[in-house]
């Protein structure tokens, strides 16, 4: 199936892939690299250079040299197929324009940027191909467990009000897409609005009572504040399900906004740079979309790591998008593929997500060496003690901590540090690290330029 067929034609090649068995999925895959990288040869300068040493022939993507967002930036004017794209352009005439959020660069491309928490942002165009497979994956693959038969019957009798918490301030993904829906319909321009979490709370807050929402669609951290609001009388909605994004959502922050909101709420794995990478199935398992999308966990040589074993990072490649082709781009999530196949019964693989790679701290151990600690493990030991709302912890140093804190209402302050701090000292030391210094921050945990809210990093 090529790129260029119909919308019917992808959607139905799309179910046909998920009843067809592994091996279809495979031999859909092995073709559309091929003629991605055929095309990518012929088309971009960047790759033509990149793969002068490839054989003619690809149907392995461990053929192909890897690539990270710093090369593909320096090289972005030759890296894009369009020769009329360049990255000096995109910045002056649409990057520094909001009134351009949702339409189309030169009629026929949507720019996104990425947040930038780990260097300059990425600036990405999907082209009509692009979303037209992302938008139709999600169509076909995610019918009935996106949104449950009780859920839709509710919309029905309440009507679809949707509010998109994200970040207003740049071309992020969700912003975007939001708008792009507005403007092609003014119904959806009415019943789907985007509440930048940036703004004052008490702003957000007041608005949203304004427009009562029926769902709500984001970062799981801005769903956690809205939770403590409505607990606490100034926030009164009744939404019917909440979609997270962006960010992991912990078990402890699912089970505090589900009982707070009273509603459902899902997890969607999905970037800017891959947008349908994933779909979850009705036993709540991420699955791979790899007829179109290519999944390569390895570790920190960018070697293939098995399935049930941790990547140290993960390597993406996007089938449809011919305009800014993305194959084996280095996406830095840590993630595990599924050693067997998921219950639900469908072919295509598991993928579970532990985070960035990028967020992996190392810590001075006593004898001079290294001692590397997960940020999962990191961020419980906090999360877990009592009188933590909510928290940051930013290694500044081989041998330092910085602790950001918010506390639940009538806890101590400083009685809440002291136990954290105790509770870090313990965990450290089972770790083998030398001693850590804690440094507690007076500044309240708050998120990226780009809205979203990371709990545990490495400056």
């Amino acid at each position: 199936m090529r790129v260029g067929s119909g919308v019917f034609g992808i959607a139905w090649d799309a179910w046909r892939a998920g009843h067809g068995g592994a091996d279809a999925i495979a031999r859909r895959q092995q073709a559309r690299l091929a003629e991605l990288v055929e095309f990518a040869r012929s088309a971009s300068p960047f790759y033509r250079k990149l793969y002068r040493d490839v054989a003619e022939s690809v149907t392995d993507p461990c053929q192909l040299p890897w690539v990270g967002k710093r090369e593909l930036m320096e090289n972005f004017d030759d890296w894009v197929t369009d020769p009329h794209i360049t990255l000096a352009a995109l910045k002056s005439d649409w990057l520094s324009d909001l009134s351009r959020l949702g339409s189309c660069y030169r009629g026929k491309y949507l720019v996104v940027t990425t947040s930038g928490t780990s260097g300059e942002p990425a600036v990405l165009l999907h082209d009509r191909s692009s979303w037209a497979v992302a938008n139709i994956l999600v169509r076909v693959r995610e019918r009935r467990t996106l949104v449950r038969a009780q859920e839709v019957r509710a919309f029905l009798r309440q009507g679809l009000r949707a509010a998109a918490l994200i970040a207003g301030g740049g071309h992020f993904a969700g912003v975007v897409l939001t708008e792009s829906a507005r403007r092609r319909s003014p119904a959806i321009a009415r019943r789907v609005r985007v509440f930048s979490v940036l703004r004052p709370l008490p702003e957000l807050v007041a608005e949203l009572n304004d427009f009562k929402p029926t769902a709500l669609y984001g970062y799981p951290s801005a769903m956690l504040q809205l939770a403590a609001e409505q607990k606490a009388g100034r926030l009164r909605i009744r939404p019917i399900l909440a979609i997270s994004s962006g960010e992991n959502l912990s078990e402890n922050g699912r089970a505090e906004i589900e009982s707070a909101l009273g509603c459902r709420i899902t997890e969607r794995y999905l970037s800017s740079e891959v947008p349908a990478l994933t779909s979850r199935c009705r036993h709540g398992s991420f699955h791979v979309n790899a007829d179109w999308y290519i999944m390569e966990p390895v570790d920190a040589d960018y070697r293939p790591v098995p399935a049930g074993v941790t990547s140290h990072t993960v390597l993406v490649t996007g089938l449809a998008n011919r305009v800014q082709p993305l194959i084996r781009y280095d996406l830095g999530d840590r993630v595990r593929l599924a050693a067997e196949p998921c219950s639900c019964g469908s072919p295509f693989p598991v993928v579970s997500v532990e985070g960035r790679a990028g967020d992996l701290l190392s810590f001075r151990a006593p004898d001079g060496g290294a001692v590397t600690v997960l940020p999962l493990a990191l961020g419980t030991v906090i999360e877990e003690t009592a009188g933590v709302r909510r928290f940051q912890a930013i290694r500044t140093g081989p041998a330092t901590l910085a602790v950001r804190l918010e506390t639940w209402p009538g806890a101590a302050l400083a009685e809440v540090r002291r136990a954290v701090d105790e509770r870090l000292g313990g965990f450290f030391a089972a770790q083998g690290a030398d001693t850590v210094a804690i440094e507690h921050e007076d500044t309240l945990p708050r998120p990226d330029p780009s809205g979203k809210f990371r709990q545990v990093w490495s400056a």
